[in-house]
């Protein structure tokens, strides 16, 4: 056995030596180390050793494999540090690979979009947390305490008391609490509700909120801006219009509404043949809300409005069920 084993030794660093490619080098180990290579069969044949010479057999068969495998491991050093390191030839007369590049979610499109153009009307984009406290969230933005949104049906509250935001408004009152006016932001993010997802709404969804403090602002103001943000986003035909509505954090408080982009305005499914689709809520700031952040609403004035990145996504796109935006499904987004 011995003998056999020295004799493979011998044969082994003989073929190592002589290889000149890989291929070479990975036969050596099917023959030697393989499954049906030559030290498996010789380890079958170690029950007929006798057993005064196993012991010294065993060193033998052991020694031998681990020199294979270090002769294996020689030659394929040796060929990869003759041809450079990369185991192959390199042909320099191939064109370069090119890195796949991503590509941006549509989401991630819309809020870029949406912060670029109101950038271009002189706000700057502010930030806040998710987890959020009852008073940025609901106290500060003048919410009763009876209001349906504090629900634990509507919201997702921890144990500590704290809550995810309903909305990107605690923005609005962080940034006030910390800056002296005039303030004009735009305060992008992800929000949470408790909402059974459907074609139209989901558990979380992503926000664009705006903000503008400052002497003899009025609701002309909020049109003004609200107007040339449709205009930039889906083109100059586009029109809005103004609904009364209430919300705790405005006075007075409206819903806007674009003019239907699918039929321009004429009637369709989409818009439910009204001409309009509605966007979000707007108004301008209640005087409260400006008291619970030290201003003066004897001075200062300002509106606040909101609007979903989703809704936005769908009517710029033609996207029929908000739910594609969330399944990556590849297909979908290599649309965009």
């Amino acid at each position: 056995m011995i003998e056999k084993i020295n004799q493979a030794l011998a044969e082994a660093g003989a073929k190592a030596a002589a290889a000149a490619d890989a291929a070479a080098v990975e036969q050596i180990r099917i023959d030697y180390l393989g499954r049906n290579g030559l030290f498996p069969a010789l380890s079958k044949e170690m029950g007929s050793v006798p057993p005064e010479e196993r012991k010294d057999t065993g060193r033998a068969f052991n020694t031998g494999r681990n020199k294979v495998q270090e002769l294996i491991d020689t030659a394929t050093a040796r060929l990869a540090s003759a041809d450079g390191g990369s185991g192959e030839a390199i042909d320099l007369s191939l064109p370069g690979r090119r890195w796949k590049t991503g590509r941006k979610h549509p989401i991630t499109m819309l809020a870029d979009e949406c912060v670029a153009i109101f950038r271009r009307m002189g706000f700057i984009v502010a930030e806040g947390p998710e987890i959020e406290d009852i008073f940025h969230n609901f106290d500060a933005l003048n919410t009763p305490q009876d209001h349906p949104s504090r629900d634990p049906q509507d919201t997702f509250y921890f144990n500590d008391g704290r809550i995810l935001r309903t909305q990107t408004s605690p923005v609005q009152i962080r940034v006030m609490e910390s800056h002296e006016p005039p303030v004009r932001i735009v305060a992008p993010g992800r929000v949470f509700r408790r909402d059974t997802p459907d074609a139209t709404h989901g558990m979380n969804f992503h926000q664009i909120e705006g903000l503008y403090i400052d002497k003899g602002v009025s609701m002309a103001d909020l049109k003004s801006i609200l107007q040339t943000f449709a205009t930039e986003m889906y083109g100059p035909k586009v029109k809005i219009r103004l609904r009364p509505h209430f919300f705790p954090f405005t006075e007075p408080s409206v819903e806007y509404d674009f003019s239907c982009i699918m039929c321009g305005g004429k009637g369709c499914p989409v818009c439910k043949h009204s001409g309009w689709i509605e966007i979000a809520g707007a108004g301008m700031v209640d005087p409260a809300v400006l008291k619970n952040v030290g201003y003066d609403p004897e001075v200062w004035s300002g509106y606040a409005f909101g609007m979903g990145i989703e809704r936005l996504a769908m009517l710029r796109y033609r996207i029929p069920d908000l739910r594609l935006l969330y399944e990556n499904d590849v297909r979908f987004l290599e649309q965009f």
